[in-house]
């Protein structure tokens, strides 16, 4: 059966409900409008309003509690829309929850089977990304794919390798946001991820699978919720 997408007008209304909610306009835990207040503030009818609000609601962003409706659980990180278009906020999670999944269960392989040319590929596409962080010069998203492809390259498993290549625009797009996300913050909040980074070589290099998993969680979630967060 096909998914039906989200119509144009839903998308809008998304994007207008979302702005609302990081200009704040609705803080968190503030109660929305209802789906009939929303149908007449943006002249639409109840089931495209309803439509948008389904997806806030999957994206994490607002929550039905009981006794309170709906209330505003979290603000995505108002610099996003520097960089992003609002749309793309809910692509942008289901990527990032994919990798947490698969990513992790790589760097498991990699501490069990990656050899020392896999290791030291890893350990290149870290230090590029240090000279970076040190430099303040460039994004480096297109470094921190290479570790990422690095640490499935060790895993020794080619759907692995596949798998990540095939979403490679879609990574690179969410790592192009985080990185200049970052940039916009504090040098300090770009040396955490250098560290997170650190933590998931250390382990592949301590041939300890479970570290090595925990520690790629770690980092994936982290960037979702230094994105999706406030």
């Amino acid at each position: 059966m096909n998914e039906r997408k989200p119509s144009g007008q839903a998308d809008r209304i998304y994007s207008d409900i979302l702005n609302s909610i990081m200009e704040g306009e609705f803080k968190e835990g503030d109660r929305l409008l209802t789906e009939h207040a929303f149908a007449e503030r943006f002249a639409t009818s109840r089931p495209t309003v309803r439509e948008a609000l389904a997806r806030l609601r999957a994206d994490g962003i607002i929550v039905t509690r009981r006794g309170s409706g709906t209330v505003v659980g979290r603000r995505p990180d108002p610099d996003v829309r520097r960089f992003a278009p609002l749309e793309t906020l809910s692509d942008i999670r289901r990527c990032y929850e994919f990798r947490v999944v698969t990513e992790a269960g790589a760097a498991e392989l990699a501490a069990i089977k990656g050899d020392e040319d896999d290791i030291r590929a890893i350990e290149d596409a870290w230090n590029a990304l240090e000279r970076i962080v040190e430099s303040q010069q460039g994004i480096g998203a297109r470094d921190d794919f290479a570790f990422h492809l690095a640490v499935a390259r060790a895993s020794k498993n080619q759907f692995f390798i596949t798998v990540l290549t095939f979403i490679e625009e879609q990574v690179m797009f969410s790592m192009n946001l985080s990185r200049r996300l970052s940039l916009v913050k504090t040098l300090e909040r770009q040396q955490l991820v250098q560290r997170e980074h650190r933590d998931v070589l250390d382990a592949i290099h301590d041939r300890d699978p479970a570290r090595a998993g925990r520690a790629m969680k770690a980092h994936i979630e982290n960037a979702l919720e230094r994105m999706f967060g406030d």
